[in-house]
């Protein structure tokens, strides 16, 4: 036994039963117990239970009176690999530009890719680390990382290094997307064809040589990919083995959903524009609806219809979407806190979206996002405070007293 935690208020988030997201009513039931121990070895957590119970051990012991101790966030859609920063633009949103308007004025993505293309490897790992450490001081113990800023097989494939060193460095747990189809990069605007051609001819290739990727993504909606062009690449990314994420309708109602369900993709996310069509193709797909409220939030756009997707029986994940152009932040703790206040999710659905249903969106349910003996040993202490529910109550408050990463404290 590698260290016990004694004297625990609430232990969240605990689950035997081993199944891989939880969904509809389900939802707003979350397993606690109080006044609790746990038990790691090896890593991962290997006993727990009442402290009437709790046995003696010559192990070293952490005491968590007054606190909540959970698992640590698994944030499924992020893009924190960038090059400098976008405030600029955030004043362009503040005088009336639409997100659109921004990018068709050589803007957003195409700017990121300006400013990647002219970094260095050793300069973006330098900068990614800086918000990885960040995001793991705010609880976050598995990230999701998309290239998507290059824009060009040589950049793209510079980003996708930079995700690789960065699974090799730190003790969170990396998942990395290839996102090339983010944008259409300015020297091919007029000539969108021609670059899903060369994404599909030349840099899937070269992605899949190397193994860089564990998903590949596409912006498929309005103003970027259409169903068509994803459909293309989805199609030639399957012969190469790797499973689909899809940004899909949060500009419109784009066909997104539809064909991220149809090559069977692990998540389709954003979602700001879903209807009963779109509600009825997720039903039992295995693909998992994940919201982005923090985009939503700095774009000041219409909230995406968590209600209705939850009352609909379907499961639902939440992400930070952290980006220097839409949703500058990781804080998964404050996305709890927008996916209450602005969209009526209970506290309890919320520690579902951002936990169990977020590791399942980024494929590491088996290892993380719930209290269960075996799985890797990614937990938050929380400082002392009256419930669970105080934690998106309490919204800018830091409430992280401990950050546990493969049981070790961090």
């Amino acid at each position: 036994m590698d260290l016990i935690i004694k004297n625990i208020k609430t232990l969240v988030q605990i689950d035997e039963s081993h199944r891989p997201y939880v969904a509809g009513k389900e939802m707003a039931n979350l397993n606690t117990l109080p006044d609790a121990w746990l038990a790691i070895t090896g890593g991962k957590i290997s006993s727990y239970g009442s402290m009437s119970e709790c046995p003696e051990t010559d192990s070293p012991v952490l005491d968590a009176s007054g606190k909540l101790l959970m698992p640590a966030f698994c944030d499924s859609h992020t893009h924190l690999v960038y090059a400098g920063s976008r405030e600029i633009e955030y004043i362009d949103k503040i005088r009336g530009l639409s997100y659109e308007e921004i990018a068709k004025r050589g803007g957003g993505i195409n700017n990121s890719a300006r400013l990647l293309r002219n970094s260095t490897e050793e300069d973006l790992f330098e900068q990614a680390m800086k918000r990885i450490n960040e995001i793991i001081s705010k609880g976050t113990g598995a990230v999701e990382i998309k290239s998507g800023y290059g824009l060009e097989t040589g950049a793209e494939l510079k980003m996708l290094r930079v995700i690789r060193k960065i699974k090799e460095s730190s003790p969170i747990t990396v998942k990395s997307t290839f996102l090339g189809a983010h944008s259409v990069p300015l020297e091919y605007k007029g000539r969108q064809s021609e670059y899903v051609d060369l994404l599909i001819s030349d840099m899937l290739p070269k992605v899949a040589d190397e193994g860089l990727a564990d998903y590949v993504d596409v912006f498929c909606d309005r103003g970027f990919f259409t169903v068509d062009e994803t459909d293309r690449i989805l199609e030639a990314a399957a012969k190469y083995g790797i499973t689909p994420k899809i940004h899909a309708n949060e500009l419109d109602y784009s066909g997104g959903i539809q064909v991220g369900v149809k090559h069977g993709a692990r998540s389709v996310d954003h979602l700001e524009f879903t209807g009963e069509d779109e509600i009825e193709v997720l039903r039992d797909s295995g693909t998992m609806p994940t919201l982005l409220p923090g985009a939503a939030f700095f774009l000041g756009m219409d909230w995406a219809p968590a209600r209705k997707i939850i009352d609909s029986g379907l499961p639902l994940a939440l992400a930070s979407d952290y980006n220097p152009g839409s949703s500058p932040s990781g804080d998964m703790k404050f996305i709890m806190s927008l996916a209450c206040i602005t969209m009526r999710m209970l506290p309890e659905e919320a520690i579902h979206a951002t936990t169990i249903n977020s590791a399942y969106a980024m494929g590491v349910e088996n290892e993380l996002g719930t209290i269960t003996i075996g799985k890797k040993a990614n937990l938050i202490l929380t400082k002392e405070i009256t419930g669970l529910e105080f934690l998106p109550y309490a919204y800018t408050t830091n409430l992280i007293d401990k950050v546990i990463l493969n049981g070790k404290i961090i």
